[in-house]
């Protein structure tokens, strides 16, 4: 072998090892960003229907619960508690009151995700009226929410009778009030089974948006 030969060998060695290397980090660094910081969620349902429809992908801040409590108004990603995914017969954790929302989720949380929007936090006192929350006595505003409860109802669209949210809990509902399997039948979260806020949308093209 000439020695111009055993320097092309030794080159392209040398640069297959360069990129498998590259590629390593690569796929190490994004496994990382995805496990502590970022992470990629599909819609599943139509319970967040107007804001996020069925099949789009939204990007999750898995580091802001590290760093502070979470938001009224976010759109969370979270883990329901035991029983929320047993549609109709969503457990509550104790009996609620006639005309009243679950006020206390059962005591283990669900190995599955959801994704919802955070109307109360704790200490907050809420009630339901045609789909809208009444929050501490006065009406929210929440111009993203859907009107199928105009057309619906059901007991889920107007629970009159208040609730108070316990401490370290949120109050989880979609923007689809009328089709959301939501807090209303399993009750808050508590803000340990909370992976994070929703802070974008990235596919499909057309709809790619920030929060």
């Amino acid at each position: 072998m000439s020695a111009g030969t055993e320097k092309t060998s030794k080159s392209t060695g040398s640069s297959v090892l360069e990129l498998i290397v590259i590629v390593a980090v690569a796929l190490g660094l994004a496994l990382l960003i995805q496990a502590l910081l970022v992470k990629p969620y599909r819609i599943p349902s139509e319970s967040m229907v107007p804001t996020l429809q069925v099949g789009q992908r939204v990007l999750v801040n898995r580091l802001s619960p590290r760093f502070g409590d979470p938001t009224v108004g976010d759109i969370t990603v979270f883990h329901p508690p035991v029983g929320s995914e047993e549609m109709p017969l969503n457990q509550c954790g104790e009996r609620p009151a006639p005309r009243a929302a679950c006020d206390k989720p059962t005591p283990q949380a669900s190995d599955v995700n959801f994704i919802k929007r955070i109307v109360a936090g704790p200490g907050d006192t809420i009630s339901i009226r045609d789909g809208r929350v009444i929050r501490n006595g006065k009406p929210t505003s929440e111009p993203f929410i859907s009107d199928t409860c105009a057309d619906n109802l059901g007991a889920q669209c107007t629970l009159p009778r208040p609730i108070t949210i316990p401490p370290d809990h949120w109050f989880m509902m979609g923007d689809n009030r009328g089709e959301s399997d939501d807090s209303r039948f399993w009750g808050p979260v508590p803000t340990a089974w909370i992976i994070g806020p929703a802070f974008a949308t990235y596919w499909p093209p057309n709809r790619i948006n920030l929060f």
